[in-house]
């Protein structure tokens, strides 16, 4: 008995995940919003997005088809992400680059068994983004920035 109960005490210790310590890495991004004040801004398909890593369903985004000058900014808080001369067709159903705006988008690795590539972050709210892979045109990074229209906002360039 005494042997069970020093295993589940140090099964409590080493497993706890806290609310604390969640608040510190949503802190480390420059905007930092709660989760209810995200909700009100946000519709429910961008909230499952970019809050909460969702997906949306390929070839529903109008920005997939989308290849004006512009630029592309965050839904949630209109960091700039990616410029309309590094988007490309991929032909897989979300809005594909080649290369991101430097320093505006933040990485998480995920399982290296996954069929996910590395996940993409806002690097100012932490919104969720999409996935970058390294199928890419080779004539360029060859990588594939494969990002959720639904995240993201399109700026006409102004002439």
């Amino acid at each position: 008995m005494k042997h069970i109960l020093v295993i589940l005490s140090f099964m409590v210790v080493f497993n706890c995940n806290s609310n604390g310590q969640k608040k510190a890495e949503k802190s480390q991004f420059k905007i930092s919003k709660t989760e209810s004040e995200w909700q009100k801004q946000l519709s429910e398909l961008e909230y499952y997005v970019l809050r909460q890593g969702g997906t949306e369903r390929a070839f529903t985004s109008d920005l997939n088809k989308t290849y004006e000058d512009g630029i592309y900014v965050c839904k949630a808080c209109e960091t700039p992400l990616f410029k309309s001369e590094h988007k490309f067709d991929s032909g897989t159903g979300w809005p594909s680059f080649d290369r991101e705006i430097k320093g505006n988008v933040a990485y998480a690795s995920s399982n290296p068994n996954s069929f996910y590539g590395v996940e993409e972050h806002c690097a100012t709210c932490g919104g969720h983004l999409g996935h970058i892979f390294n199928d890419g045109p080779k004539n360029t990074t060859g990588k594939r920035h494969c990002i959720n229209g639904v995240a993201l906002k399109f700026i006409p360039k102004q002439e």
